[in-house]
């Protein structure tokens, strides 16, 4: 097996037992293990899992890019991913997705800022993470890394909607029927309206991107986003 195969096998294990551990086999593992034990073999598969991934994608040699990458498109890909970092920071406050320590799950309110966008702006923001480092670095094992996390955050986001929509059918098909999976369809579609950001989705959003953006050229030895251009 070459370097990109073993990129290729590693994430597939990766995303196939968090798939499957999440959902088909959760029920059956918790009862056999207990919710403890369960979250106990959850937690061991999934960094042996990770960690076989990580090792595998630095270990593969270095290979010629797929297809050329110029200013043009660094430029698009960082305006794509100061918007990912804007939705994955709103969505780490008031996410109707996260459990309720208190099981106290209310109905959401009309969706505003992020969560007008998507019901699912951290996914996304992983999702268009992904799609935009396979944009600009075509290298084969990063496009199996890469696509492994779009594939990891947006099938889980729809694997996600399912499983609400089994456990609090009534909250969540509400929700379901503000919001959408796809961002912006909501508000083409009259469900939802642009607007309502709190001030540490944009800021954090900012601050987020602009040091991920700058960690590039110490971590992996090439500037993103703005700093391509400083």
């Amino acid at each position: 097996m070459d370097a990109t195969g073993m990129v290729l096998a590693a994430a597939v294990a990766f995303v196939g037992t968090h798939f499957a551990m999440s959902h088909p086999l959760r029920g059956a593992l918790v009862r056999a293990l207990g919710e403890r034990g369960f979250l106990g073999l959850y937690v061991i598969v999934s960094f042996a899992t990770l960690g076989w991934l990580a090792y595998a994608y630095y270990a593969a040699p270095p290979a010629a890019p797929l297809w050329p990458v110029g200013d043009t498109l660094w430029a698009i890909v960082s305006a794509v991913m100061l918007i990912a970092s804007v939705l994955f920071v709103g969505s780490l406050v008031g996410n109707p997705a996260f459990p309720d320590p208190r099981n106290q799950t209310r109905m959401p309110g009309d969706p505003r800022g992020v969560f007008a966008v998507t019901r699912h702006p951290m996914m996304w923001g992983f999702g268009l993470w992904g799609l935009c480092h396979i944009a600009v670095f075509p290298d084969p094992s990063n496009l199996v890394l890469a696509g492994a996390i779009v594939v990891l955050a947006l099938v889980g986001a729809a694997l996600q909607d399912r499983k609400k929509e089994r456990l609090q059918p009534d909250i969540w098909r509400a929700w379901e029927a503000k919001t959408s999976y796809w961002p912006f369809a909501a508000i083409l579609g009259g469900r939802a309206r642009l607007g309502g950001f709190r001030p540490h989705d944009w800021a954090g959003g900012l601050l987020l991107w602009l040091v991920a953006t700058w960690a590039h050229l110490p971590i992996a030895g090439w500037a993103a986003g703005i700093w391509r251009w400083m």
